[in-house]
């Protein structure tokens, strides 16, 4: 790793990608919120938040199958469905930004940049998050899980929101929680900025995810770590 957060700076690039859950929005306690529901209706105890919490940015899928264990990692087609819907009506209630975010949000527009999301959660459930952020017309572009043929960890939904803005990629940077994130950008040509205080299960590098800069907390992106090259 060649760069930490924290490099003097001078000028964010004109477009700043986020994943949204665990980088932006701390949305495990909406999604605890969806399984223990899950779990009630079965006539089961409420699971705890340290037990779901490392597995949000994994999906839907995974979190079923946390919530789940009998099921061996099969999850059926029909109890995502089910945990979508659910979720669906906890969405946001529970949730809260990371601290630093607004304030980083802020700084973007403040230097003349513009941010985007691009995640892995369906479009339309993203795009419900953003009325009780104020994002509407803040969030310059927001591509779903769903939004395209691809999804993460393919370079496609970045590539497209690149695009969809008329930004070059070479000026353009992604910020991500998952291993998947930083496959993406890499795969993009962007440089890809690790967001440590995201997901992650036990026992996972987040220094081996191939990632340009380690950063350790959203207001260390205020002195932004230029300059980047994505690592060849």
């Amino acid at each position: 790793m060649r760069a930490q957060a924290g490099m003097s700076t001078t000028r964010f690039p004109k477009l700043v990608l986020f994943d949204l859950d665990g980088t932006l929005l701390d949305s495990a306690p909406d999604m605890l919120a969806t399984v223990n529901r899950m779990r009630a209706a079965r006539g089961r105890g409420p699971m705890a938040l340290q037990a779901l919490r490392p597995h949000v940015s994994r999906g839907s899928r995974a979190m079923s199958a946390v919530a789940f264990p009998e099921l061996g990692g099969e999850v059926p087609a029909e109890l995502v469905r089910e945990f979508l819907d659910t979720y669906a009506q906890e969405l946001g209630r529970h949730s809260r930004l990371f601290d630093g975010v607004p304030a980083l949000l802020e700084a973007i527009e403040a230097a003349g940049s513009r941010w985007g999301i691009v995640t892995n959660k369906p479009e339309y459930l993203a795009r419900q998050v953003l009325p009780g952020l104020g994002w509407e017309d803040r969030c310059a572009v927001l591509v779903g899980g769903d939004t395209l043929a691809e999804r993460k960890p393919h370079p496609l939904p970045l590539l497209h929101a690149a695009q969809a803005l008329g930004v070059a990629v070479a000026d353009c940077a992604y910020v991500g929680d998952d291993a998947r994130d930083i496959q993406a950008a890499r795969a993009a040509g962007m440089p890809a900025l690790v967001a440590l205080w995201g997901y992650r299960v036990p026992g996972e590098d987040p220094a081996a995810w191939g990632g340009d800069v380690l950063v350790q907390a959203p207001r260390d992106l205020l002195r932004w770590p230029l300059p980047l090259q994505v690592v060849p």
